[in-house]
Protein backbone atom coordinates (compact mmCIF):
# COMPACT_ATOMS: atom_id res chain seq x y z
CA UNK A 1 0.00 0.00 0.00
CA UNK A 2 1.51 3.18 -1.03
CA UNK A 3 1.82 5.96 1.31
CA UNK A 4 2.91 9.80 1.63
CA UNK A 5 6.75 9.40 2.18
CA UNK A 6 9.26 12.45 3.38
CA UNK A 7 12.84 12.46 1.78
CA UNK A 8 15.60 14.22 2.17
CA UNK A 9 18.57 14.67 -0.42
CA UNK A 10 21.55 16.35 0.47
CA UNK A 11 24.04 17.35 -2.57
CA UNK A 12 27.63 17.09 -0.63
CA UNK A 13 29.38 19.39 -3.68
CA UNK A 14 25.75 21.23 -4.42
CA UNK A 15 25.84 19.68 -7.86
CA UNK A 16 22.18 17.85 -8.31
CA UNK A 17 24.15 15.22 -11.09
CA UNK A 18 27.12 14.49 -8.90
CA UNK A 19 27.28 13.05 -5.51
CA UNK A 20 23.57 12.64 -3.69
CA UNK A 21 22.81 11.78 -0.28
CA UNK A 22 19.09 10.20 0.40
CA UNK A 23 17.15 9.19 3.67
CA UNK A 24 13.87 9.19 4.93
CA UNK A 25 14.51 11.39 8.09
CA UNK A 26 13.37 8.75 10.21
CA UNK A 27 14.83 6.25 9.03
CA UNK A 28 18.44 4.22 9.72
CA UNK A 29 18.63 3.30 6.12
CA UNK A 30 20.39 5.99 3.96
CA UNK A 31 21.45 6.18 -0.10
CA UNK A 32 24.53 7.81 -1.65
CA UNK A 33 24.29 8.09 -5.11
CA UNK A 34 27.51 8.96 -7.12
CA UNK A 35 28.82 9.12 -10.63
CA UNK A 36 31.53 6.90 -11.20
CA UNK A 37 33.92 9.83 -12.10
CA UNK A 38 33.21 10.81 -8.56
CA UNK A 39 34.78 7.81 -7.11
CA UNK A 40 37.62 9.83 -5.20
CA UNK A 41 35.62 12.43 -4.30
CA UNK A 42 32.76 10.29 -2.61
CA UNK A 43 35.56 7.88 -0.58
CA UNK A 44 35.92 11.37 1.72
CA UNK A 45 31.95 10.50 2.55
CA UNK A 46 32.63 8.61 5.88
CA UNK A 47 29.34 6.25 4.85
CA UNK A 48 30.81 4.95 1.61
CA UNK A 49 33.38 2.62 3.84
CA UNK A 50 30.76 1.25 6.01
CA UNK A 51 29.39 -2.28 5.99
CA UNK A 52 26.52 -2.81 3.18
CA UNK A 53 25.08 -3.11 0.00
CA UNK A 54 25.60 -1.56 -3.57
CA UNK A 55 24.07 -1.17 -7.38
CA UNK A 56 26.65 -0.87 -10.45
CA UNK A 57 24.14 0.75 -12.86
CA UNK A 58 24.92 0.68 -16.62
CA UNK A 59 23.80 -0.14 -20.03
CA UNK A 60 25.60 -2.54 -22.57
CA UNK A 61 25.07 -1.31 -26.41
CA UNK A 62 23.93 -5.51 -27.20
CA UNK A 63 21.23 -5.35 -23.98
CA UNK A 64 17.97 -4.27 -24.28
CA UNK A 65 17.60 -3.54 -20.59
CA UNK A 66 20.03 -1.18 -18.47
CA UNK A 67 22.34 -3.22 -16.45
CA UNK A 68 22.70 -4.06 -12.59
CA UNK A 69 25.26 -5.11 -10.68
CA UNK A 70 24.54 -6.05 -7.24
CA UNK A 71 27.17 -6.60 -4.44
CA UNK A 72 27.77 -6.70 -0.24
CA UNK A 73 31.13 -5.29 1.42
CA UNK A 74 32.23 -5.19 5.22
CA UNK A 75 33.89 -2.12 3.17
CA UNK A 76 31.49 -0.79 0.21
CA UNK A 77 34.66 1.63 -0.79
CA UNK A 78 37.09 -0.79 -1.31
CA UNK A 79 34.97 -3.46 -3.24
CA UNK A 80 33.56 -0.89 -5.89
CA UNK A 81 36.97 0.14 -6.16
CA UNK A 82 37.37 -3.48 -7.56
CA UNK A 83 35.06 -2.89 -10.02
CA UNK A 84 36.45 0.05 -11.07
CA UNK A 85 39.48 -1.60 -12.47
CA UNK A 86 37.32 -4.61 -13.79
CA UNK A 87 33.64 -3.90 -14.65
CA UNK A 88 33.24 -1.26 -17.75
CA UNK A 89 29.98 -0.90 -18.26
CA UNK A 90 28.64 0.98 -15.17
CA UNK A 91 28.34 4.39 -14.99
CA UNK A 92 26.64 4.92 -11.46
CA UNK A 93 27.00 3.29 -8.15
CA UNK A 94 24.21 3.50 -5.13
CA UNK A 95 25.15 2.51 -2.09
CA UNK A 96 22.78 1.55 0.94
CA UNK A 97 24.06 1.35 4.53
CA UNK A 98 22.87 2.59 7.84
CA UNK A 99 23.62 5.76 9.72
CA UNK A 100 24.84 3.96 12.73
CA UNK A 101 27.15 1.52 10.81
CA UNK A 102 24.93 -1.39 12.70
CA UNK A 103 25.23 -3.98 9.42
CA UNK A 104 27.38 -7.24 9.67
CA UNK A 105 28.47 -9.28 7.16
CA UNK A 106 25.95 -11.59 7.13
CA UNK A 107 23.38 -8.62 7.15
CA UNK A 108 25.31 -7.69 3.77
CA UNK A 109 25.05 -10.77 2.20
CA UNK A 110 21.51 -11.80 3.21
CA UNK A 111 20.84 -8.24 1.76
CA UNK A 112 22.68 -8.83 -1.44
CA UNK A 113 21.05 -12.16 -2.13
CA UNK A 114 17.33 -10.71 -1.32
CA UNK A 115 18.40 -7.70 -3.43
CA UNK A 116 19.17 -10.36 -6.16
CA UNK A 117 16.56 -12.38 -5.82
CA UNK A 118 14.01 -9.34 -6.18
CA UNK A 119 15.64 -7.67 -8.97
CA UNK A 120 15.22 -10.86 -11.08
CA UNK A 121 11.61 -11.22 -10.65
CA UNK A 122 10.59 -8.40 -11.47
CA UNK A 123 12.68 -7.68 -14.23
CA UNK A 124 13.30 -4.35 -14.73
CA UNK A 125 17.08 -4.47 -15.25
CA UNK A 126 19.53 -7.51 -16.35
CA UNK A 127 21.52 -8.47 -13.87
CA UNK A 128 25.28 -8.25 -14.52
CA UNK A 129 25.72 -10.91 -11.34
CA UNK A 130 27.28 -14.48 -12.97
CA UNK A 131 26.45 -16.63 -9.59
CA UNK A 132 24.16 -14.68 -7.49
CA UNK A 133 24.55 -15.23 -3.86
CA UNK A 134 23.57 -17.92 -1.12
CA UNK A 135 20.74 -16.86 1.74
CA UNK A 136 22.72 -16.36 4.73
CA UNK A 137 21.41 -18.41 8.02
CA UNK A 138 19.67 -15.31 10.19
CA UNK A 139 17.47 -15.54 13.10
CA UNK A 140 13.83 -14.31 12.37
CA UNK A 141 13.35 -11.32 14.08
CA UNK A 142 16.54 -9.74 12.22
CA UNK A 143 15.18 -11.28 8.80
CA UNK A 144 12.14 -9.23 9.46
CA UNK A 145 14.41 -6.06 10.62
CA UNK A 146 16.53 -6.29 6.90
CA UNK A 147 13.25 -6.97 5.13
CA UNK A 148 11.79 -3.88 6.51
CA UNK A 149 15.20 -2.29 5.68
CA UNK A 150 14.66 -3.57 1.77
CA UNK A 151 11.44 -1.88 1.98
CA UNK A 152 13.04 1.77 2.63
CA UNK A 153 15.74 0.84 0.42
CA UNK A 154 13.81 0.12 -2.76
CA UNK A 155 12.02 3.77 -1.84
CA UNK A 156 15.34 5.50 -1.99
CA UNK A 157 16.53 3.54 -5.34
CA UNK A 158 13.55 4.86 -6.88
CA UNK A 159 13.43 7.94 -6.02
CA UNK A 160 17.50 8.02 -7.34
CA UNK A 161 16.28 7.27 -10.60
CA UNK A 162 16.40 3.73 -10.39
CA UNK A 163 13.29 2.00 -9.83
CA UNK A 164 15.00 -1.79 -9.82
CA UNK A 165 12.35 -3.53 -7.64
CA UNK A 166 9.23 -1.71 -8.39
CA UNK A 167 6.63 -4.09 -9.89
CA UNK A 168 5.67 -3.26 -13.46
CA UNK A 169 2.02 -1.46 -12.41
CA UNK A 170 -0.66 -2.99 -14.72
CA UNK A 171 -3.98 -1.95 -15.05
CA UNK A 172 -6.95 -3.73 -15.09
CA UNK A 173 -9.68 -1.06 -16.31
CA UNK A 174 -10.07 -1.16 -20.19
CA UNK A 175 -10.11 2.64 -19.88
CA UNK A 176 -6.88 2.54 -19.52
CA UNK A 177 -5.41 0.47 -22.66
CA UNK A 178 -4.45 1.16 -25.85
CA UNK A 179 -3.83 -0.29 -28.62
CA UNK A 180 -1.91 -1.01 -31.94
CA UNK A 181 -3.74 -3.04 -34.45
CA UNK A 182 -2.18 -3.99 -37.72
CA UNK A 183 -2.58 -6.62 -40.96
CA UNK A 184 -0.33 -8.80 -38.81
CA UNK A 185 0.12 -7.24 -35.43
CA UNK A 186 -2.11 -6.46 -32.28
CA UNK A 187 -0.50 -5.03 -29.26
CA UNK A 188 -1.82 -3.72 -26.11
CA UNK A 189 -0.02 -1.24 -23.55
CA UNK A 190 -0.72 1.73 -21.11
CA UNK A 191 1.04 5.32 -20.16
CA UNK A 192 3.12 3.77 -16.64
CA UNK A 193 5.17 6.96 -14.71
CA UNK A 194 8.65 5.56 -16.79
CA UNK A 195 7.57 5.04 -20.17
CA UNK A 196 4.65 3.09 -22.18
CA UNK A 197 4.54 -0.73 -21.34
CA UNK A 198 3.65 -3.21 -24.02
CA UNK A 199 1.79 -6.30 -22.59
CA UNK A 200 2.73 -9.77 -22.46
CA UNK A 201 1.69 -11.94 -25.63
CA UNK A 202 1.35 -8.64 -27.51
CA UNK A 203 2.35 -9.89 -31.70
CA UNK A 204 5.09 -7.28 -33.53
CA UNK A 205 5.70 -7.30 -37.27
CA UNK A 206 8.46 -10.54 -37.70
CA UNK A 207 10.81 -8.35 -39.96
CA UNK A 208 11.23 -4.67 -40.46
CA UNK A 209 10.12 -2.66 -42.97
CA UNK A 210 12.27 -1.08 -45.68
CA UNK A 211 11.91 2.23 -43.82
CA UNK A 212 13.06 1.45 -40.50
CA UNK A 213 15.92 3.00 -39.44
CA UNK A 214 18.85 1.37 -37.54
CA UNK A 215 18.11 2.60 -34.64
CA UNK A 216 14.52 0.75 -34.58
CA UNK A 217 16.47 -2.60 -36.16
CA UNK A 218 19.01 -2.04 -33.26
CA UNK A 219 16.37 -2.63 -31.13
CA UNK A 220 14.00 -4.98 -32.09
CA UNK A 221 17.32 -7.33 -32.30
CA UNK A 222 18.16 -6.47 -29.01
CA UNK A 223 15.13 -7.49 -27.86
CA UNK A 224 15.11 -10.83 -29.42
CA UNK A 225 18.34 -11.32 -28.18
CA UNK A 226 17.11 -11.06 -24.84
CA UNK A 227 13.42 -13.51 -25.35
CA UNK A 228 11.48 -10.13 -24.72
CA UNK A 229 10.62 -10.75 -28.29
CA UNK A 230 10.32 -14.22 -29.82
CA UNK A 231 9.26 -15.72 -32.96
CA UNK A 232 6.02 -17.69 -32.80
CA UNK A 233 3.87 -18.42 -36.24
CA UNK A 234 5.30 -15.92 -38.50
CA UNK A 235 4.98 -13.40 -35.31
CA UNK A 236 7.01 -11.47 -33.11
CA UNK A 237 5.67 -11.86 -29.41
CA UNK A 238 6.04 -10.30 -26.45
CA UNK A 239 7.15 -12.85 -23.52
CA UNK A 240 6.70 -10.58 -20.90
CA UNK A 241 5.66 -7.08 -19.75
CA UNK A 242 7.99 -4.44 -21.32
CA UNK A 243 8.56 -0.92 -20.27
CA UNK A 244 9.86 1.03 -23.32
CA UNK A 245 10.85 4.72 -22.73
CA UNK A 246 8.16 6.17 -24.65
CA UNK A 247 5.29 5.23 -26.31
CA UNK A 248 6.89 6.33 -30.02
CA UNK A 249 9.50 3.37 -29.08
CA UNK A 250 6.95 1.22 -27.97
CA UNK A 251 5.39 1.39 -31.23
CA UNK A 252 8.24 1.48 -33.23
CA UNK A 253 9.01 -2.14 -31.80
CA UNK A 254 5.86 -3.36 -32.92
CA UNK A 255 5.68 -2.26 -36.08
CA UNK A 256 8.86 -2.54 -37.29
CA UNK A 257 9.72 1.24 -38.39
CA UNK A 258 10.08 4.41 -36.79
CA UNK A 259 6.19 5.59 -35.61
CA UNK A 260 4.60 8.05 -33.81
CA UNK A 261 3.19 5.99 -30.45
CA UNK A 262 0.76 9.43 -29.65
CA UNK A 263 -1.38 8.70 -32.81
CA UNK A 264 -0.25 4.89 -32.93
CA UNK A 265 -1.88 3.68 -29.70
CA UNK A 266 -5.48 4.07 -29.60
CA UNK A 267 -8.58 3.24 -26.87
CA UNK A 268 -11.42 0.84 -27.40
CA UNK A 269 -13.01 3.76 -28.96
CA UNK A 270 -10.67 4.31 -31.38
CA UNK A 271 -8.86 8.09 -29.65
CA UNK A 272 -5.47 8.10 -30.38
CA UNK A 273 -2.77 8.37 -26.95
CA UNK A 274 -2.60 11.75 -28.17
CA UNK A 275 -5.89 13.12 -28.01
CA UNK A 276 -6.49 11.35 -24.41
CA UNK A 277 -3.69 12.40 -22.47
CA UNK A 278 -2.04 15.67 -24.37
CA UNK A 279 -5.28 17.52 -26.09
CA UNK A 280 -7.75 17.24 -22.80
Amino acid sequence: MLKPQTIQIFLPDGSPTSIREAELTNRLVKAILFPRNKLQEVSKRDQINNTGIYFLFGTKEDVAKPIVYIGEGECCYNRIQSHNRNKDFWTHCVVITTKTNEYTKTDGKYLEHHSIKIAAQVGRYELDNDTGSRRTSISESREHDLLDNFETAKILLATLGYPIFEEKRKITSENEMFFYKGKTTHAVGHLVDDGYIVLKGSKALLLETPAASSWVIGLRKKLREQNVLKEVNNYLVFQEDYIFSSPSAAASAVKGRNSNGWTSWKNKEGKTLDEIKRKN
